[in-house]
């Protein structure tokens, strides 16, 4: 009994560790194509970049360089838009990042890495603080 106790504590907290997002991904519920985007950072960038964006994804512990913090503003608005699309496209090498940010071009179109550039100036509140 208490196995079965515990496992459900797990998916409480996972459940809750989602719901945090949430403000992030309940504000681009207005916007069909940003809550889209967000299903797709859900499903293949919140290991690594956190269900906050912040870059403390589950997959972190051990990485001798953490990811990159999608809810910093200020990081986020230094870097030129062609950068992130080719980060996303051709990996986190191609702009000398990371090795281990893998190149999502096999797996997202081209429309889609161009919504997740959208998507994660969205996030970082960069359009605001130009």
């Amino acid at each position: 009994m208490l196995r079965y106790g515990l496992a459900g504590l797990g998916l409480v907290a996972f459940g809750a560790a989602i719901a945090l997002h949430q403000p992030t991904a309940a504000g681009a519920a207005e916007n069909p194509k940003l809550q889209a985007t967000a299903h797709l950072y859900d499903t293949y960038c919140a290991q690594c970049h956190g269900v906050q964006r912040n870059g403390k994804g589950i997959n972190t512990v051990g990485l001798s360089v953490q990811p990159r913090d999608h809810s910093d503003t200020v990081a986020m608005s230094s870097l030129p838009r062609a950068q992130i699309v080719k980060a996303i496209t051709e990996g986190g090498a191609s702009v000398n990042k990371s090795a281990l940010m893998p190149s999502w071009a096999g797996v997202l179109s081209p429309a889609q890495i161009e919504d997740m550039a959208d998507y994660l100036a969205y996030v970082c509140k960069c359009e605001q603080a130009k």
